[in-house]
């Protein structure tokens, strides 16, 4: 099995060599960047298994380099790391698609262990495989979504959101346990990024997003997923 290969954007060099001496030593293949721009290139040309983060960068900061990555399709988990530890900033790093956020300074095992479970999430073969339903396919395995036979750009939380929903088809599901289980966190400043990542979906697999037919709200509770034979 290749070696899986994580990409360090950070611009404080004790840090980053630090990292990549401790990463290297867990065995992960380590690829670093000094400033957002260079992190940008590295991560779309080298299409890294997960990247780590500084919000705080020179010039393109961390926030603008996460909108970037996921606005150009670059669905591997991104953890966030940042000096600062006001709830808006984690609010902000999740709701423009990172997966994860730690805080500085932070233990190394501590941030072993969150990337272990980032990269576990996405082994293949996980869960639901091929989900169908009205004019849409979606492949977790491969994390490739169809709509009508033409490919439809999904962030590495969508699929995570509808997976979760997929597998719990006919069930009501919390927007709790979708902060839980999807995000990974125990509690949460705000469920606005659950609502906001349903809407996506919607908008992207829908015939209709105002009136939904598969992707439903449970006025007070959560969100259902319905099948086409529901």
């Amino acid at each position: 099995m290749s070696q899986q290969r994580i990409l360090i954007i950070e611009d404080e060099p004790d840090l980053r060599h630090g990292l990549e001496i401790n990463l290297k030593a867990e065995g992960f293949s380590v690829l670093t960047a000094a400033t957002g721009d260079v992190g940008v290139k590295q991560a779309l040309g080298e299409r890294p298994d997960l990247v780590l983060l500084d919000v705080m960068l020179p010039g393109l900061n961390g926030f603008d380099v996460c909108r970037e990555l996921r606005r150009k399709g670059f669905e591997a988990p991104i953890i966030m790391l940042t000096a600062k530890a006001e709830e808006i900033d984690r609010v902000v790093g999740l709701e423009i698609g990172a997966d994860d956020y730690v805080t500085k300074p932070f233990g190394l095992r501590e941030l072993l262990a969150r990337i272990r479970v980032r990269l576990r999430r996405r082994v293949p073969g996980a869960g639901t495989d091929v989900l169908r339903f009205g004019s849409v396919e979606v492949d977790f395995d491969r994390q490739e979504a169809l709509r009508d036979g033409k490919r439809v750009e999904l962030t590495g939380k969508e699929f995570e959101v509808l997976r979760l929903l997929a597998r719990h088809a006919g069930e009501i599901v919390t927007r709790d346990r979708l902060l839980n289980e999807v995000w990974g966190y125990e509690t949460y400043p705000t469920t606005r990024t659950v609502d906001n990542h349903i809407l996506r979906l919607r908008q992207k697999l829908e015939n209709d997003p105002a009136n939904p037919r598969h992707i439903l709200s449970i006025y007070g509770e959560g969100y259902k997923f319905v099948g086409d034979n529901s």
